[in-house]
């Protein structure tokens, strides 16, 4: 069969279970809309190398017709942040891999709220695509376990490897698990995290700002030191009786800062300033 594929490079994973499994790429759609942690790079080569045209903007009714014309059976989506239109008139199948055990949290971006809740286990989902968001009928899904320490790159990887092997499940087998598909019943739809959720508050525990910190990882928190605000990439810490007031800068070894939290300390490993004189400033010895 024939295929269209809308994704970014962190789901080529599942351009390439369809190419496995024997499916006829005739254009891949990608997207301007880029995280400092997204990107399109790598498709874009896939797109010259296997000579598939590629299209950076949404699809309109027109990429459906001649997708039609061309002969595409489906649509496969995977990590694209455009609303897809009315399809069925001109392809058999449209399905959407999402990030997070549907129907629980339907939303642009999950993983991030699933560290910060502590979750035990997650998994991804394979969906017919219908007029909302992440809420058509469900094909198949898969599950796996989360660990006490997961952070947003651990997780990140885990999802991806999962959306691949549900991928090459789904490739396999399409028209079957089309047809015996399910509807979702209940389900909640999360939001894309806000910038409060980002930021780290030195009154809390030790804990929940770490693992705030793992759970933006790459992605980066937020926080005010010395009445600066900053960008913290990676941070450790510990517990430990103390009688600073929490955001204390107690230390600092180089460009490493060390600050003082409710029950203990929290060490700024790799951070970033919103300005380059905030590295200077003299309020952080």
């Amino acid at each position: 069969m024939r295929f269209a594929i809308a994704a970014v490079d962190r789901y080529e994973i599942v351009l390439d279970a369809f190419l496995q499994a024997g499916w006829d790429p005739v254009r891949i759609f990608s997207t301007t809309l880029l995280s400092g942690y997204d990107s399109n790079s790598a498709l874009l080569t896939r797109a010259e190398t296997i000579g598939v045209p590629i299209q950076f903007s949404p699809i309109r009714p027109s990429d459906f017709a001649e997708l039609g014309r061309l002969g595409c059976d489906a649509l496969v989506v995977a990590g694209h942040p455009w609303r897809i239109g009315d399809w069925q008139n001109d392809l058999r199948y449209a399905i959407n891999f999402h990030p997070s055990p549907l129907p629980e949290a339907r939303g642009p971006y999950p993983q991030i709220r699933a560290i910060l809740e502590r979750r035990r286990e997650w998994g991804v989902s394979c969906h017919k695509l219908d007029a909302q968001f992440d809420t058509g009928d469900l094909l198949a899904q898969n599950r796996f376990p989360m660990q006490p320490g997961e952070s947003h790159e651990t997780l990140d990887f885990k999802i991806q490897l999962s959306t691949g092997e549900l991928a090459a499940q789904v490739a396999a087998n399409l028209p079957a698990l089309w047809s015996a598909a399910t509807p979702q019943q209940g389900g909640n739809y999360w939001p894309f995290t806000t910038e409060a959720e980002r930021d780290i508050d030195f009154t809390q525990p030790v804990d929940t700002l770490l693992r705030a910190v793992r759970a933006f990882g790459l992605m980066e928190c937020t926080a005010r030191v010395s009445d600066c605000t900053i960008f913290v990439r990676r941070a450790d810490g510990w517990t430990q009786p103390h009688r600073f007031v929490p955001g204390t800068v107690v230390h600092r070894n180089g460009e490493r800062l060390l600050v003082a939290a409710a029950d203990g300390f929290i060490a700024l490993l790799e951070w970033s300033p919103l300005s380059p004189e905030m590295r200077r400033k003299q309020s952080f010895r």
